[in-house]
């Protein structure tokens, strides 16, 4: 079934794409006009909406310190929107095909192409055009020629079956409504033996359902967040073995705080103040990276 067939799906979609739209053509700007004054990002710059676009280093709770500064790919840097940094972590080796969901600016594909090459090759997979076209322009200027960028929902993958070593992606698979089907995709595409390495945001604790369908936090990585016991469920149920979820930050409740000024107020549930939300949140945040293995047999 496509992912755009149920209304609530559509919906989050739409939200998170127009947010990613904004951020991207922001960067574009940025690239096409050097000197240009930094612009607004989506959600303010918080959560997993980025950086202002006019930093080569990202400077919020979520997305900042993960990389090395001095990485040849400063531009792609510049655009990173993740929360962790899968490619640290996941064992990349060279001549294996890797995709990455949710690609975005390209950073991560762009880091696994150097890591598998020259016989590899990196996939990264998106749904906005904006986002497709900054990656492309960041592969460009980079030189990186084993690299491959898709358009698509990771709910619904254009790659076929047992045909990838390694699935990566980075704060992204917590913005997808249909959980389930992105990890059976995920499953699918996926060579026996192969690996999901991803980093995410999870809860580890219950949130209120109030804000379970707030669109800004949506796209600031917070309400589409599993539990990290239910996350471990979810791989089981797709098929996955030796699933395991390593928390690499707890987000505090100054990080809250901070993250909390990009949410518009407007979009909170009735009686609810940002600082409601905040103490809601309050030690139930991490980043985490979500290992998994497609079995041989």
């Amino acid at each position: 079934m496509s992912p755009e067939s149920d209304p609530a799906h559509r919906n989050v979609h739409q939200a998170v794409q127009e947010h990613y739209t904004a951020t991207a053509r922001a960067h574009l700007q940025v690239l096409d006009t050097p000197n240009a004054a930094s612009g607004a990002a989506c959600c303010g710059g918080g959560g997993c909406c980025g950086s202002s676009p006019a930093s080569s280093t990202t400077d919020d709770p979520i997305t900042r310190n993960l990389y090395d500064p001095h990485t040849p790919f400063e531009a792609a840097l510049a655009a990173s929107l993740g929360c962790g940094n899968p490619t640290a972590l996941a064992a990349l080796e060279p001549g294996q095909v890797v995709l990455d969901l949710g690609s975005g600016g390209g950073l991560d594909v762009l880091l696994s192409a150097r890591r598998v090459a020259p016989e590899g090759h990196a996939y990264g997979l998106d749904m906005t055009d904006d986002m497709l076209a900054l990656a492309r322009r960041n592969q460009t200027e980079a030189g990186v020629t084993n690299a491959t960028f898709l358009k698509g929902h990771i709910e619904h993958l254009p790659l076929s079956d047992a045909s990838v070593d390694v699935v990566i992606s980075n704060c992204v698979i917590n913005l997808a409504p249909d959980k389930d089907a992105v990890l059976a995709e995920a499953f699918r595409v996926l060579r026996p033996g192969g690996r999901f390495a991803v980093s995410d945001i999870v809860l580890l604790r219950d949130i209120p359902d109030a804000l379970a369908d707030v669109a800004a936090l949506w796209t600031g990585c917070v309400s589409g967040a599993l539990r990290n016991t239910d996350y471990l469920a979810k791989l089981g149920g797709a098929g996955f073995t030796d699933a395991g979820v390593e928390v690499t930050r707890l987000y505090d409740r100054a990080d809250l705080e901070e993250l909390a000024r990009s949410v518009d107020p407007s979009h909170l549930p009735a009686g609810m103040r940002t600082a409601d939300v905040v103490a809601a949140l309050d030690g139930a945040i991490a980043g985490a990276f979500v290992r998994a293995t497609k079995p041989i047999a």
